[in-house]
């Protein structure tokens, strides 16, 4: 299928130099590891593309469509995920307009500081407000000027920001909540109170990356970016822990495999925590539009996690799309 990315995008091919990546091959062996974890044809399949906003290199996939009403979504990832975890659900949406007029423009982007994006300034905290704005920047940039979000995780905190400092944002979709606890717990229904259960037992014994992240950023980011073996211990953890059991992928799948990438930008991609544990705690703010909420167990239904859009792509899919339709059917069927 082929796409006409708007005029701000440039295309982009990833290609990593040889010397980074005799680089890790010594330091994997050195570090005792098995085989190679790397790969980029399976990312270079989709339609990348970079652009310059307030001086950062923001990257993005996109799947663009020529017809005046397709709908915009943008699709938000966290940490430790990166935009490769949406590539799995974008496969089939490929495959069923191929040679026809894609309803929707898909754009998900690298966070600012993550896998393929540069950092903000060094100098200053970056925020979840900081990022919002960038994220706003780029769909104007691209010529929408309504659209939905979608995020999980750092990504779903971004979408409810955006969601409530612009008027462009027409629908917010989250696979993750953070919500306050229930007036009367003893009304939840079983699978809502093991959820809760387990969001209990991550606050109490879950949360030390997060601390350190957002007390010491640098330190622990240079020491992880430096050693893939630690990185790999430090990241992998949070895919065992974080998964659903019944669905922790396969080393066997390429896109299972690339979130190796983080290692270039790790520790940039921790820098937005900082910001979270100087001075007052950030209120995400209330959802005054739209939302839609997809709830997957390990984090209703059958199976998924964490990592949504790794872990269940088609399901993740149908529920923003059917989300998607439920709101501009309430708008007239317009954004």
């Amino acid at each position: 299928m082929s796409y006409t990315p708007p005029p701000s995008a440039r295309p982009f091919t990833l290609h990593i130099p040889d010397q980074d990546l005799s680089d890790w091959r010594q330091l994997l062996t050195l570090s005792n590891l098995g085989p190679k974890t790397y790969k980029n044809t399976y990312i270079n399949s989709f339609p990348n593309y970079k652009t310059t906003i307030d001086d950062i290199d923001v990257h993005f996939v996109g799947l663009f469509s020529s017809k005046k009403d397709a709908v915009p979504i943008m699709f938000l990832h966290g940490w430790p995920g990166s935009f490769i975890e949406f590539l799995p659900m974008l496969e089939p949406v490929k495959k069923k307009w191929e040679g026809k007029e894609l309803p929707y423009q898909f754009v998900v982007p690298s966070l600012p500081g993550y896998t393929l994006s540069s950092r903000g300034p060094a100098e200053r905290d970056w925020s979840m407000m900081d990022t919002a704005a960038v994220m706003e920047k780029l769909m104007r940039g691209l010529g929408f000027d309504k659209y939905f979000v979608q995020g999980g995780d750092v990504g779903s905190m971004v979408a409810r920001v955006m969601s409530a400092m612009f008027g462009s944002v027409v629908g917010v979709h989250l696979n993750m909540f953070m919500a306050s606890a229930a007036p009367d717990p003893s009304k939840l229904s079983p699978l809502e109170q093991r959820a809760v259960e387990n969001a209990t037992k991550w606050c109490e014994i879950g949360t030390a990356y997060a601390q350190e992240h957002g007390t010491r950023p640098s330190t622990i980011g240079h020491v992880l970016s430096s050693n893939p073996l630690a990185m790999l211990a430090w990241i992998g953890e949070k895919f065992l822990e974080w998964l659903d059991p019944a669905t922790i992928p396969s080393l066997d799948n390429p896109h299972r495999r690339v979130p190796i990438l983080l290692h270039q930008l790790l520790p940039t991609s921790l820098y937005p925590y900082r910001a979270s544990f100087r001075g007052p705690r950030m209120q995400v703010p209330p959802l005054t539009k739209p939302t839609g909420y997809s709830f997957f167990p390990h984090e209703l239904f059958p199976g998924g996690g964490h990592f949504a859009a790794l872990e269940k792509p088609a399901e993740l899919w149908g529920d923003v799309e059917e989300f998607v339709g439920t709101v501009l059917n309430g708008k007239g069927g317009k954004l």
